[in-house]
C-alpha cells in the first residue's frame, strides 16, 4: 500500500528572527525553534504545546514561508507543505495548499463585508464564482456567520473575527490548516462548534491540522497527536494525546505547559495521598475515578463568601434601577449602546464595589467587551448611540481628561497591539509613569519590579512588535499595573499565555485585588473565572441575566447554556459524584491539597 505523502514535513527547523539593533540594521535574536522535526498528515490533528516565546507562533508561520519571506529571519533545516519546498516558493503560492488563523485575527482582514472576506481568497486562487459563493456560504454556516455575511467585520466582537478568520481557511480550499491559538476569544459554545467542525475535516479525510492551543480541556479530545517544545525551543515530547498528556504530566507541568483541569485536579489530590490511578484526561474519567474511591475526605472549605445569584432584567424606569451602593467604584445605570445600527447593550444596571473581583462572561457579541471599553472610557460613543450614565471613581468615562481617566482606570485591550506605542520594552512600561510626572528614579523602580515580575527582564530593549503574542500579552497587562490604577480592566487576560506565566499574571491579579484595587475582568475561561473572581456578571444580547458568585452562577447549567457557556471542567467533574460535599466543587482550590507549584489557584 502507498505511503501518503505527508502535508507538512518539518525537518531541524531552526529560526534565528532579525531584530533591529541602534545602528539602523539587525541582529540575529536567539533560535525558537530549535532543531525541530514535525510532520502532520491528511485526516489527523497534531497539537503543539510549549511555553510562552519557545517558537510556536513562529513554526506556524514557517508553513506557508511568511517566515522568512515577509518576517524577516535566517531559516535552517527544511520545511516542505505538500511536496512544496517553502524556502523555494513564495507564500501566494503556496496558498492553495496551507491556509493559516493568525494568533490575531485583526491581522488578516482586508475587506469591508463579512462575505467579501471570505471570498477573496478562493478568488485570488482563480476559482470560478459559483464555486467561490459556494464555498463561502459553506464556510460561513460553518462557523455561525451567515446570517452577519452583510456586516463589516469590524462590527464583529473579538470571537466574531476568529470564527470569521477560521472561515476564510476554510473556503480557500487548502489541505492543510495551521491554527494559532484559533479559539481563544470564542465563547465555550463556540469552542464546541468549531472543533465539530474540524473533527469533521479531519475524520473525514480532507485535511490535515497543526493547532497551537492552550485550552486543553476542549482541545485534548481532538488531537491525534502532541508534540511539545521546550523554553530553548527544542521538541522535548511527543507521542499519542494521552501518552504525553497523562502520562508526562509530571514533566509538562514543570516546562510551564497547560494541563487538561481533570489531570491537573488529579495531580493536586495526589500531593493530599488521595492516588488517583491511572490520572484522567476528561472530566467524566475524572468523576468514575473519584466514585470509585472507597472514600473521599471533605472538600476545602471555600475561601469566598457564598451568595445566591440575582437574576436581573434591565430596568424600565429610575425607579427599577438598583438602589444607590455607598462603596461602588464603578456605577452603571440604563446603559444603552449601539454600534454599526445594532444595540450592543441595552439598559445595563451595574454597581461594583471597591476590592472586587469581578469577571464579566457570555457569549460572543454579548457585549462584554463594549461595556468593558465604556466604563474604561476607552470607547466614547457618539450622544445618539449611548445613553445612561456610567460613574467610575466619581468620573464620567466620556468626558474626564484623560489624565484624570488614566489616573482611575487602568484598560488592557483583547488585542495587546492595539496598545503598544513605543519601540523599547521598558519606555512601553515607563511611558505612563513618565507623562504623570512622576520622579525618574521612582519610575525606574516600578518598571523594573513589572519586568522582573512578568519575567520580560531580559527583553527590556527589544521593540514590543517583535515579541510573542504571550509577551506581548505580559508587556500589555503591565502597562496597566504599573500605574496602580484604582480600578484594572482587563479584556482576555490570559490569552497567548503559557500556565506557568498565566498563574503569575493571575496570583499578581489576586494580590491587586487582595490589596484594594478593584478589578473587572472580561474571560471565556470558565475555569479561571471559578479560581479567581469573587463574582460573576453574566451578559446575554446586550443584558445582565445573572449576578452572583461564582459557584451560583457557574452551576446554573440551565442559565450558562442560554448565556452560550458552559460550566467549567472542575465542575462537570464533580457534580455527577456520589458524595453530595463534593457536588458543589468548582475550583482548584477546594480540593483537599496542598498547591501543586506552579498550578496556581
Amino acid at each position: 500500500m502507498p505511503v501518503t505523502p505527508a502535508l507538512l514535513d518539518l525537518r531541524g527547523l531552526r529560526v534565528r528572527h532579525h531584530l533591529p539593533d541602534d545602528d539602523g540594521g539587525y541582529r540575529l535574536g536567539e533560535p525558537a525553534p530549535d532543531g525541530v522535526d514535525l510532520v502532520v498528515h491528511t485526516g489527523e490533528t497534531v497539537l503543539l504545546l510549549g511555553p510562552s516565546g519557545c517558537g510556536k507562533s513562529t513554526l506556524a508561520l514557517a508553513t506557508n514561508g511568511l517566515v522568512p519571506h515577509v518576517v524577516g529571519a535566517d531559516v535552517d533545516g527544511t520545511v516542505i507543505t505538500a511536496g512544496h519546498d517553502v524556502a523555494g516558493h513564495r507564500t501566494p503560492e503556496l496558498a492553495a495548499d496551507v491556509a493559516m488563523v493568525f494568533q490575531d485575527p485583526d491581522a488578516q482582514v482586508v475587506t469591508a463585508t463579512v462575505l467579501d472576506e471570505v471570498c477573496f481568497a478562493p478568488e485570488n486562487l482563480c476559482v470560478p464564482a459559483d464555486e467561490v459563493l459556494r464555498r463561502a456560504e459553506a464556510a460561513l454556516r460553518q462557523v455561525g456567520l451567515w446570517d452577519r455575511r452583510a456586516d463589516d467585520p469590524a462590527v464583529l466582537s473579538g470571537g466574531g473575527r476568529q470564527r470569521l478568520a477560521l472561515a476564510c481557511a476554510l473556503a480557500s480550499g487548502a489541505r492543510l490548516l495551521v491554527l494559532d491559538e484559533p479559539t481563544a476569544n470564542l465563547d465555550p459554545a463556540g469552542v464546541e462548534e468549531v472543533y465539530a467542525v474540524l473533527r469533521r475535516l479531519t475524520t473525514s479525510g480532507e485535511r490535515g491540522v497543526l493547532l497551537v492551543e492552550h485550552d486543553l480541556d476542549a482541545a485534548a479530545s481532538l488531537a491525534d497527536r502532541v508534540v511539545v517544545l521546550d523554553g530553548a525551543g527544542r521538541v522535548a515530547t511527543e507521542g499519542a494525546v494521552r501518552d504525553v498528556l497523562v502520562g508526562q504530566a509530571d514533566r509538562l507541568a514543570a516546562l510551564g505547559v497547560w494541563l487538561p483541569t481533570a489531570t491537573l485536579a488529579a495531580l493536586r489530590l495526589r500531593d493530599a495521598g488521595i492516588v488517583v490511578d491511572p490520572l484522567p484526561l476528561l472530566p467524566a474519567e475524572l468523576t468514575a475515578a473519584l466514585d470509585a474511591l472507597p472514600a473521599l475526605p471533605p472538600p476545602s472549605p471555600p475561601s469566598t463568601a457564598r451568595t445566591t445569584c440575582r437574576p436581573t432584567a434591565p430596568a424600565t424606569s429610575a425607579a427599577d434601577a438598583p438602589g444607590p451602593d455607598a462603596d461602588a467604584v464603578v456605577r452603571v445605570r440604563d446603559l444603552t449602546v449601539r454600534r454599526g445600527g445594532r444595540t450592543v447593550l441595552d439598559g445595563i444596571d451595574l454597581d461594583v464595589a471597591r476590592g472586587e473581583l469581578v469577571a464579566l462572561v457570555g457569549a460572543n457579541g454579548a457585549g462584554k467587551t463594549t461595556l468593558a471599553q465604556v466604563v474604561a472610557g476607552v470607547l466614547r460613543p457618539r450622544r445618539r448611540d449611548l445613553t445612561g450614565s456610567v460613574r467610575v471613581a466619581g468620573l464620567d468615562p466620556r468626558r474626564a481628561a484623560v489624565r484624570d481617566l488614566t489616573t482611575a482606570v487602568g484598560f488592557v485591550f483583547q488585542n495587546p497591539e492595539h496598545q503598544l506605542v513605543t519601540t523599547r520594552v521598558d519606555d512601553e512600561l515607563a511611558l505612563g509613569l513618565r507623562r504623570r510626572g512622576l520622579p525618574e528614579d521612582e519610575v525606574a523602580a516600578r518598571v523594573e519590579d513589572v519586568l522582573r515580575r512578568f519575567g520580560l527582564t531580559h527583553l527590556r530593549d527589544r521593540h514590543p512588535f517583535w515579541l510573542s503574542g504571550g509577551q506581548k500579552r505580559r508587556l500589555s497587562v503591565g502597562t496597566a499595573v504599573v500605574t496602580r490604577p484604582d480600578v484594572l480592566v482587563l479584556d482576555e487576560p490570559t490569552y497567548g499565555q503559557d500556565r506557568e506565566r498565566a498563574v503569575e499574571l493571575l496570583d499578581l491579579l489576586t494580590a491587586l485585588h487582595d490589596d484594594g484595587t478593584t478589578v473587572v475582568v472580561v474571560s471565556h475561561d470558565m475555569q479561571l473565572v471559578a479560581e479567581h473572581a469573587t463574582r460573576v456578571v453574566a451578559l446575554a444580547d446586550g443584558r445582565v441575566v445573572a449576578d452572583g458568585t461564582p459557584d451560583v452562577v457557574l452551576g446554573d447549567d440551565d442559565l450558562l447554556h442560554a448565556a452560550g457557556l458552559r460550566a467549567p471542567a472542575l465542575a462537570r467533574a464533580t457534580r455527577g459524584l456520589r458524595d453530595p460535599a463534593w457536588r458543589g466543587v468548582t475550583r482548584l482550590a477546594d480540593l483537599p491539597s496542598a498547591p501543586l507549584v506552579g498550578a496556581g489557584a
